[in-house]
């Protein structure tokens, strides 16, 4: 398997998206990587795997505003249960091919949903997220993100 980093290339290449790529210091903080970029942390799509508590499936990556807490009460519900739980790093990496703190916006594997806060892509014409490294990010276009990620949108953040 292509690491990350080149699939999303390929990806967003063969959609012809507006993005742009960014090398930086490694860092998995949401706040953080956000001063690296230069970019506001609200733009930071960060991306947890979760699953039903106490269930190996289902699978659902969950995107959210860098700047947001998740609820997993609305996860669990999304997923058709009554409380999500994170996954542990192992199996991130077995499902995504990358460390927590690394894993970009998108799923490749048919057993994970995609669920994005709609709250990410109404504020900024652009998201930011980590391209399966914490030492290189991408910037792309919103509107190129949802016609090439086909996220199911839910409220998932706290408050």
């Amino acid at each position: 398997m292509q690491p990350m980093f080149d699939r999303l290339v390929a990806l967003l290449d063969a959609h012809a998206a507006a993005y742009r790529v960014l090398m930086h210091d490694a860092e998995g903080q949401s706040a953080r990587v956000a001063e690296l970029r230069g970019t506001e942390p609200g733009q930071g799509a960060k991306a947890m795997l979760c699953a039903l508590k106490g269930q190996a499936e289902p699978y659902a990556l969950v995107i959210l505003p860098g700047d947001q807490r998740l609820d997993m009460k609305k996860v669990g519900a999304a997923l058709g249960g009554k409380k999500a739980e994170l996954v542990n790093a192992q199996t991130a990496m077995q499902l995504t091919g990358c460390r927590i703190g690394a894993i970009p916006p998108f799923t490749f594997d048919e057993r994970i949903q995609l669920i994005v806060d709609p709250s990410l892509i109404t504020g900024y014409g652009e998201i930011a997220f980590n391209a399966g490294r914490l030492d290189a990010s991408m910037v792309l276009d919103t509107q190129d993100y949802l016609s090439i990620a086909k996220p199911r949108l839910v409220d998932i953040r706290q408050g």
